[in-house]
């Protein structure tokens, strides 16, 4: 992990940040591509979460949801220099955005920690029926060298940072978190995909590193973080994964899976 940080950490502006995914098989992709709409446009996004389902969300949970402004929306989203000058998304609708996605609302964000054992933890977390030969943790660093480029109309990532003030799993997860943007001409700035850009491989930004790790090694891995109090009680903090993780220590932890 050291000659890894010295490698690609720039620790001014661009500090390593980990993601952990089940299969290695998986692409790096948001849950809004998952959901089918990885082109959508930054407009169509924000009244979605403000407009439409905010009054619900503010009304049933208290979240404090910020107002669609669709005056700053009709410029802000036509504005070819707003990603580049990080002013998408501002600090409310940040914060806003965050609660969404731990809430399991379809997001652009790419989530990431800042801790590789977390990473390590979500990436042997989850036990499917279909065999998985291997898990992966991924290293990302924005712009190693400290600086960064890009064009408008090319799918551009940006990472958002830790610094916001959102559900208490942003912080028990030590969460970041990126998305990828492009500049449509016609209808202004719309959401693409991380991996249009971690093909191009280039090695001054944007730069990704993969580690494997067997799946049948969950057991033992689990086992290790666990030692550690990284379970998914500790990463959730909810009934729910309260029991996850009493079945786990005392069961799978001591048996083993599949053991009668």
């Amino acid at each position: 992990m050291r000659g890894l940080r010295s490698e690609l950490e720039h620790k001014e502006t661009s500090p390593l940040i980990y993601r952990g995914q089940g299969d290695s098989n998986w692409p790096l992709a948001t849950t809004l591509e998952r959901a089918g709409y990885k082109e959508m446009l930054l407009r169509e996004f924000c009244d979605l979460i403000q407009a439409k389902i905010g009054p619900a969300v503010a009304s049933l949970t208290g979240f404090n949801v910020p107002e669609f402004d669709s005056s700053y929306a009709s410029k802000a989203f036509l504005d070819p220099e707003l990603i580049f000058r990080s002013k998408f998304p501002p600090m409310e609708l940040y914060s806003y955005m965050v609660y969404l996605r731990h809430h399991g609302f379809p997001s652009p964000f790419l989530d990431w920690s800042q801790s590789p054992y977390v990473a390590a933890f979500f990436a042997f977390r989850e036990d499917p029926l279909e065999k998985i030969e291997k898990r992966s943790v991924y290293a990302y660093s924005e712009s190693p060298h400290g600086m960064k480029v890009g064009a408008t109309q090319q799918p551009s990532i940006r990472r958002v940072g830790s610094y916001v003030r959102s559900h208490r799993r942003h912080f028990r997860q030590q969460s970041d978190y990126t998305f990828c943007a492009r500049f449509d001409e016609n209808y202004g700035w719309r959401f693409d995909a991380h991996e249009e850009v971690f093909k191009q491989g280039n090695p001054k930004q944007d730069v990704i590193r993969k580690f494997d790790f067997l799946s049948s090694e969950r057991i033992n891995a689990l086992r290790i973080l666990d030692d550690f109090n990284l379970n998914a009680f500790s990463l959730f903090d909810s009934e729910e994964t309260l029991l996850e993780t009493m079945w786990f220590r005392e069961w799978l932890s001591k048996k083993g899976p599949g053991t009668p």
